[in-house]
C-alpha cells in the first residue's frame, strides 16, 4: 500500500532542498530515473532536468518556501496534492496542484497545474 502523505511530503522536500547534493539523493530515494516533470511553464526531464528545475525556482525565490495546503489524496498509482510558495510563517501568493504518478512506488511523473500566481511571478 502506498504512503501518500510520504510521496506528497517527499516531493515537498525536494522543491525546498537548498543543495544540489540534497535534490540529487531526495531524487534518487523518491524518483524514478526517467522521470517528468511539467507545468504550464516548465518542463523537466531524468534526475538532471527535474533538478535543475527545482535550482531555477529558489533562485527565482530565495525566501520562499513550499507547503502542503491540506492533506493529499490518491488512488492506485496516482496522488493529488495543493501546495504554497511564499516566506515562511506567511500565507504563500502562489499556489498549486499536482498529480504524480507513481511507478513501483516512486514519482515517475508529475504534472503540475498553477491555481494561484500574482502579476510578475
Amino acid at each position: 500500500m502506498t504512503d501518500i502523505a510520504a510521496i506528497a511530503d517527499s516531493y515537498i522536500a525536494l522543491w525546498n532542498a537548498r543543495t544540489s547534493a540534497q535534490r540529487r539523493e531526495l531524487l534518487a530515494r523518491h524518483w524514478t530515473t526517467d522521470a517528468t516533470y511539467v507545468d504550464p511553464l516548465m518542463r523537466g526531464d531524468g534526475h538532471a532536468g527535474i533538478e535543475a528545475l527545482v535550482a531555477g525556482v529558489q533562485q527565482r525565490f530565495p525566501d520562499y518556501s513550499f507547503r502542503l495546503i491540506g492533506a493529499a489524496n490518491g488512488h492506485g498509482d496516482y496522488v493529488r496534492f495543493r501546495w504554497e510558495l511564499g516566506p515562511t510563517g506567511e500565507s504563500g501568493p502562489i499556489e498549486g496542484s499536482d498529480v504524480a504518478e507513481l511507478k513501483d512506488g516512486r514519482i515517475h511523473r508529475i504534472i503540475g497545474f498553477l491555481d494561484k500566481v500574482p502579476e510578475g511571478a
